[in-house]
C-alpha cells in the first residue's frame, strides 16, 4: 500500500537524520518534482502506477533538480542499498518524529498557480472559459488535482444546481450511500445525487438519484427528470454558478456524528448499551466508502474489538483485490475470512463499495466460518427486532416490517406470529422506501430486507443501509456470543419454530443485443406457455406482474406457485445483462430428523425445480 510505504520510508529517512516532507494524500507525480524544487530537497520518491498494467506498479526516484535520477546517482543509490546489513541495520524513527513534516494544500496552490502562470491567451487570462470539458483520471491521482488546476487557469468548474438558484449541500469527502439518504432528510432537501460503484463490477459504476423522502426515485419522478433533461437545448442553455457560490455548502463531520448516533439509538440489548462488547470483528469495505464510516459507527454502538482489513481499506473503483466487490459472493470475503482465522475473530462483515449491502460470516459448531445469505440474515434481523421489542412491550399499533416479493417468506411467518403486518413490495429497496412514505402518519417501519443482502433498521434512512444493518448484525452476534452460541444457533431456532425455508438464486448472463432478445423471448415464453409442473409439483398459480399483481405497480416479473408451496420467480436484472431465477421452498424440521438431513432434502427439491426450467441450481 502506497500510504504504508510512504510512512515507513519517512520513518527510515528521519531515523538517519534526514528531513522527510510527506504529502498529506495522493498527488500527481509532477507535483512531487515541483515540491522537490520548491522545498530545496535533495531527492524525492513517489509510488506510482504510471501508464502500465497494474502488474508493473512501482516507484520512481527523483534528484534535487526535480528530474528522475540518471547516472551516476542510480548506481550510487544501489551501492548504498547493497551495503545495508539486513533490515536489522535499518534505523527507523517514530511516526511523530519532528524531522517528518507534512506537505499540505499550500503546495497544491503554488503548483496550480505555476501552471496558470503559463497561460498565453489573453482572453482566457482575463475572462476565463466555459468550454465544456469531460475529464477522466483513470482511477489515478489526477482525481485530486486536475479540476482545481483547470479552475486556476480559468476553466470554470461550476455548479449547475447553484446556477439555477438551488442550494447544493456537498459532502466534504467519500460517504456511504445511506448517509446521503439520511442527510437529505436531516437537511430537508428536495433531492440527492450520489456517484456510486455499488456491488457490480466496475463496468457498471454510475450514480443514483434520491427524492426528498430519502428514497431512490420512483415513478413519476424518474420520467419527470428525464423529460426535463431532454428539454434542455444543449450545453449552452445550462446555467452555471462559480465554484465558490454561497449556495454551495459543505456537509462536514457533524452529519457523520448525527448518522452514527441514529444508528446507536437502535440498539436493543441492555448489556451492549451499558457495557459495550469485546466480540472480535473483522470488517472489509471492499475498496469502498465503508472505510470511512463502519469503524466509527460500530464504535458508537460499543464495539471495541473491530479490525478494518487493511488490504481492502483503500477506496479504489478498480477493486484490485476482487473480481467483483459483491458481498453476496463468497470470493469477495476470502481475504477477510483468512484474516479472521488468523486473529480468532468470531464475526466477519463486508460491505459493497457504496455500503448499502452487507455480507456476514460466523463460526459453526466446529469453529469453521459459514456465510449467511441475504434471506437468512433478513429473517434473523426481523425476528431479533420483533422478539426483543415484544419482550419489552415495545411493539405498537401500526408497526410493520417489509420484504420484497423475491425475499424469503420466513419473514412473513415470523411477523404473523407477532401480529405485525408485512409490506410486500417489488424488487428494489426504493419500493420499500415508497411503502414507508405511504404509511407515514399511521404506521411505523421497524425493520426489513431483501434477499440481495440489503437491510434497513428504523426509518431515518430510506434505502438499504449496510452500516446500520452491520451494527444490528454485530449486536445479534454479541447477544449469542455471550451465551456461547452463534447466529447459526439462532437460525436453527427459527427453523424449528417457524418452519425451514430454503432459497436459491441463479443468474444467467446474456450480453449484447442478442442477449437482450433472448431474455425477452424467455419472459414471453413464461407468459404465453407457463409450465404446468415444476420439480414434479403442479403449478397452481401464475403471477404476471407486468399487468400488476395484488395492487403492486407493473413490473417485468413472472412467478409460479406450486401446490406444495414452492415459489419460483423469473426477473430480468435492472442493472446488468442478466435474467434472474429465484427459488423458494418450505419444509418442516421433524422431530428425530437431523437438521442437515432436512436441509439437504430441501436442496434436492430446489435442484428439481430448476431442472424443469432448464436452470442448474447449486445447493
Amino acid at each position: 500500500r502506497s500510504d504504508e510505504f510512504t510512512r515507513v520510508a519517512a520513518e527510515v529517512l528521519a531515523g538517519n537524520g534526514i528531513s522527510a516532507h510527506v504529502f498529506e494524500g495522493l498527488r500527481p507525480t509532477p507535483e512531487l518534482s515541483f515540491a522537490i524544487r520548491r522545498l530545496g530537497c535533495q531527492a524525492g520518491i513517489v509510488i506510482t502506477a504510471s501508464h502500465n498494467p497494474k502488474e508493473y506498479n512501482g516507484y520512481k526516484v527523483y534528484w534535487g533538480d526535480g528530474g528522475q535520477i540518471v547516472p551516476p546517482h542510480d548506481k550510487g543509490i544501489i551501492t548504498c542499498v547493497r551495503a545495508v546489513d539486513g533490515l536489522s541495520a535499518v534505523k527507523r524513527a517514530a511516526a511523530d518524529d519532528p524531522l517528518i513534516r507534512t506537505i499540505g494544500e499550500e503546495m497544491d496552490r503554488e503548483y496550480y498557480a505555476a501552471i496558470a502562470g503559463h497561460r498565453l491567451d489573453a482572453g482566457l487570462r482575463s475572462e476565463g472559459s466555459d468550454l465544456g470539458i469531460v475529464y477522466s483520471p483513470l482511477h489515478g491521482t489526477g482525481t485530486v488535482s486536475m479540476a482545481p488546476a483547470l479552475a486556476a487557469c480559468g476553466f470554470r468548474n461550476v455548479e449547475v444546481l447553484a446556477g439555477n438558484g438551488i442550494s447544493a449541500h456537498v459532502f466534504e469527502g467519500l460517504r456511504p450511500t445511506p448517509e446521503l439518504s439520511f442527510a437529505i432528510r436531516r437537511l430537508g432537501c428536495q433531492a440527492g445525487i450520489v456517484i456510486t460503484a455499488s456491488h457490480n463490477p466496475k463496468e457498471y459504476n454510475g450514480y443514483k438519484v434520491y427524492w426528498g423522502d430519502g428514497g431512490q426515485i420512483v415513478p413519476p419522478h424518474d420520467k419527470g427528470i428525464i423529460t426535463c433533461v431532454r428539454a434542455v437545448d444543449g450545453l449552452s442553455a445550462v446555467k452555471r454558478a462559480a465554484a465558490d457560490d454561497p449556495l454551495i455548502r459543505t456537509i462536514g463531520e457533524e452529519m457523520d456524528r448525527e448518522y452514527y448516533a441514529a444508528i446507536a439509538g437502535h440498539r436493543l440489548d441492555a448489556g451492549l448499551r451499558s457495557e459495550g462488547s469485546d466480540l472480535g470483528i473483522v470488517y472489509s469495505p471492499l475498496h469502498g466508502t465503508g472505510t470511512v464510516s463502519m469503524a466509527p459507527a460500530l464504535a458508537a454502538c460499543g464495539f471495541r474489538n473491530v479490525e478494518v482489513l487493511a488490504a481492502q481499506a483503500d477506496p479504489d473503483g478498480a477493486f484490485p483485490t476482487v473480481e467483483s466487490p459483491n458481498p453476496e459472493e463468497a470470493s469477495a470475503l476470502k481475504m477477510a475470512l483468512d484474516r479472521a482465522e488468523e486473529t480468532g475473530a468470531d464475526l466477519v462483515l463486508a460491505t459493497d463499495p457504496d455500503s448499502d449491502r452487507v455480507g456476514a460470516a460466523v463460526r459453526d459448531a466446529e469453529g469453521r466460518f459459514r456465510l449467511l445469505n441475504g434471506n437468512e440474515m433478513a429473517s434473523l434481523l426481523v425476528h431479533y427486532v420483533l422478539r426483543t421489542k415484544a419482550d419489552s412491550d415495545g411493539l405498537e399499533e401500526g408497526d410493520f416490517v417489509a420484504r420484497t416479493i423475491v425475499t424469503t417468506r420466513l419473514i412473513s411467518e415470523i411477523a404473523e406470529a407477532f401480529d405485525v403486518p408485512v409490506a410486500e413490495t417489488l424488487t428494489g429497496f426504493k419500493w420499500i422506501a415508497s411503502e414507508i412514505l405511504a404509511r407515514e402518519g399511521h404506521g411505523q417501519f421497524l425493520v426489513g430486507g431483501e434477499e440481495s443482502y440489503g437491510y434497513l433498521v428504523g426509518d431515518e434512512v430510506r434505502d438499504k443501509d449496510a452500516i446500520a444493518a452491520a451494527a444490528m448484525i454485530a449486536e445479534m452476534a454479541h447477544v449469542e456470543w455471550v451465551k456461547g452460541r452463534t447466529l447459526l444457533d439462532r437460525l436453527r431456532d427459527l427453523h424449528r419454530h417457524y418452519g425451514m425455508f430454503r432459497e436459491a438464486l441463479v443468474s444467467l448472463k446474456r450480453e449484447g443485443m442478442a442477449g437482450a432478445d433472448e431474455i425477452r423471448a424467455m419472459m414471453t415464453g413464461f407468459r404465453e406457455a407457463p409450465p404446468a409442473q415444476l420439480g414434479g409439483e403442479t403449478v397452481v398459480e401464475v403471477r404476471d406482474h407486468l399487468t400488476g399483481w395484488s395492487g403492486l405497480p407493473p413490473s417485468n416479473v413472472v412467478q409460479f406457485l406450486t401446490a406444495s408451496g414452492a415459489l419460483v420467480t423469473a426477473r430480468p436484472s435492472g442493472t446488468e445483462p442478466k435474467i434472474k431465477f429465484y427459488f423458494s421452498i418450505r419444509g418442516d424440521w421433524e422431530e428425530g430428523t437431523a437438521y442437515d438431513d432436512a436441509w439437504r432434502a430441501l436442496g434436492t427439491r430446489l435442484v428439481a425445480l430448476g431442472k424443469d426450467l432448464g436452470v442448474e441450481v447449486s445447493v
